[in-house]
């Protein structure tokens, strides 16, 4: 039994202290950012903010919406190749989807034909995304997944994951030929992880951990949940993240599947982890006796068109930015000093 005693941090343990800045104007910021990858030829230019690839939000129909900005979409690893085929759309948005995966033989064998039938595609667009997605990214046969994968389609931009600390990461990237590591254990807002077992890492200190450790290997991370809020973006990439991955702040929209329905006169539509039981059923038509339900099943507040939303996280992260000189996104963190804080927010009108 070891007790580390160094204290962990979550966004709420924080703020980002303002500095003397040049900038005068939120449009000087440029929140586009252009990646070379460690494991893959390909490039890729954008702004480095990732839809979830959970039920609710990795979906063709919030891809249209965030490929208009030049943002990624994690799309759900039910999709299957006709799914893609059929999807009038993808011609336009490939360089902005990411294909998901599990690490069974199944999936291996699903995501060959897709990625088979994609590299035979005559688009413009030749970038093709992947992401190897597992709750606990610390088994060997993540690694050795990512390795198979990456021999058989060394071009791809691999993204594997989650893990909260330094050495898998560094494992992943070295090892598994992973370009881009998902970081965080249990702390999305759908996730009972941290509940039921017991495990996780402070969000922020995670990120600072992993981004470190990725950094060293040449690669990159995906901050993946805790974010309640654009100022919880901005301490993302403040603390060293390179793409930030959201799930519940971009469901409860016109354009996330589900319907909408009303209670005492508001509108609320369903939004759920995807190691929920909720989720299982769905999918695979059962929960397994020898595990526990580790998502929530969540009524999300109905916010109207997704655009709405996307224009609020986007001007706030860029008004972080004016706040610390820090006049593009890949700056954030040289620009960022953390101050410890008991309370961040006067809530006394807050309903």
């Amino acid at each position: 039994m070891k007790i580390e005693n160094d204290i962990k941090f979550d966004f709420s343990d924080v703020l980002i202290r303002p500095k003397r800045t040049v900038l005068s104007s939120r449009s000087q910021v440029s929140l586009t950012r252009k990646f070379t990858f460690p494991n893959s030829t390909s490039t890729w230019e954008g702004v480095p903010v990732i839809a979830a690839n959970m039920d609710t939000t990795g979906t063709f129909g919030v891809m249209d919406v965030l490929s208009k900005h030049q943002i990624l979409t994690c799309l759900t690893k039910f999709y299957g190749k006709n799914d893609f085929k059929n999807q009038p759309n993808m011609q336009h948005n490939w360089k902005n989807a990411i294909i998901s995966t599990g690490i069974s033989d199944m999936d291996y064998i699903k995501l060959s034909e897709i990625l088979t039938w994609r590299s035979g595609s005559t688009d413009q667009d030749d970038i093709t995304w992947v992401c190897v997605d597992i709750a606990n990214g610390y088994m060997q046969k993540i690694v050795d997944f990512c390795k198979k994968l990456r021999e058989e389609f060394s071009n791809i931009i691999l993204i594997a994951g989650n893990v909260a600390t330094r050495e898998m990461t560094e494992e992943l990237i070295l090892n598994g030929g992973v370009d881009i590591v998902k970081v965080g254990i249990g702390p999305g807002s759908a996730c009972l992880t941290r509940l039921k077992t017991g495990v996780g890492m402070p969000q922020l200190s995670c990120i600072i951990e992993c981004a470190d450790a990725a950094h060293g290997a040449g690669g990159y991370i995906i901050a993946d949940g805790g974010i309640t809020c654009p100022g919880d973006m901005a301490k993302a990439f403040g603390g060293g993240a390179d793409f930030v991955m959201m799930g519940g702040q971009f469901a409860g929209h016109d354009e996330n599947p589900g319907e909408t329905v009303e209670e005492n006169g508001e509108k609320f539509k369903l939004f759920y982890g995807m190691s929920s039981e909720h989720a299982m059923n769905k999918h695979y038509g059962k929960m397994e006796k020898y595990r526990s339900s580790e998502g929530r099943v969540i009524k999300i507040k109905y916010k109207g068109p997704l655009e709405n939303t996307v224009l609020d996280y986007l001007g706030g992260l860029r008004s972080a930015c004016t706040y610390i000189n820090a006049k593009c996104i890949k700056y954030i963190p040289k620009c960022t000093t953390f101050v410890r804080v008991n309370n961040q927010l006067n809530l006394i009108y807050a309903k």
